[in-house]
């Protein structure tokens, strides 16, 4: 748990007046070990953690998404002709590749293209096809979440962190289901119904995917689909587990 107080700069992060400050304290590194620099700081195009201060190495991925927003990246997966444009057939294969039944797919394709797709067409008018367009990926954020992504489609590495300072227990390297209902309950701003639903579709897909044998998502699973590194390797496992 971080300290309640920074003796270097001096200032409280909690207050014994108001419980929750006590009960939710921010991600806050020493001063000794300041393995992420200034986390604060939105990375355009990196999904960096204290434990991935340069963002996904494997395969070279940060370096060759570097064109891309961590958003964009997160569904780069889906837009498998890399045209920029996400179709409901595109939502529900890839769905299907990284192994959700039917039901879920069709779901999928109904929650991700009927709220998301009019937020990025350029114009006016909703595409008659419910495409999802990527350049303007960053128009979809919604409230009640982390603010990992911010309003530009970059990844706030403090934010991330938080998710784990705030909510998980024992050695903040994953969570578990009870403790990301307390994460939603804790994130919802008032009087915002889509946001609570997409947060809970989010965290709710993010289980099954992961489905973790011991009730605990790990963090570094959590951070590579913030930057959907994580769908290509779960999507060539099963391809390879099929054949």
């Amino acid at each position: 748990m971080a300290p309640a107080r920074t003796d270097e700069d001096g200032f409280d992060v909690s207050i014994k007046e108001v419980p929750v400050t006590g009960q939710r304290r921010p991600f806050i590194q020493t001063d000794d070990d300041q393995k992420l620099k200034h986390p604060g700081t939105a990375r355009a195009n990196e999904a960096t953690s204290v434990e991935a201060p340069n963002g996904t190495q494997q395969d070279d991925w940060a370096l060759q998404h570097r064109d891309q927003t961590v958003l964009q990246q997160h569904i780069a997966f889906f837009d498998t002709d890399s045209d920029g444009m996400i179709w409901p057939p595109d939502t529900f294969n890839g769905f299907h590749r990284l192994g959700y039944n039917l039901i879920f797919c069709i779901l999928a394709v109904i929650i991700i293209h009927g709220n998301f797709s009019y937020p990025t067409v350029s114009g006016w008018l909703p595409d008659p096809f419910f495409r999802v367009y990527a350049e303007n990926i960053h128009k979809d954020k919604h409230g009640s979440d982390s603010g990992t992504y911010d309003t530009e489609g970059r990844f706030v590495p403090q934010k991330f962190e938080d998710i784990f300072a705030k909510y998980a227990g024992g050695d903040k390297q994953g969570i578990t289901l009870r403790e990301v209902f307390n994460y939603m309950k804790g994130q919802r701003l008032v009087l915002d119904p889509f946001g609570w639903g997409g947060a809970f579709f989010e965290w709710m897909a993010t289980w099954i995917l992961l489905w973790p044998e011991d009730g605990r998502m790990k963090k570094e699973d959590i951070r590579r689909i913030y930057d959907g590194s994580l769908f290509y390797e779960i999507a060539a496992r099963r391809s390879k587990q099929k054949q």
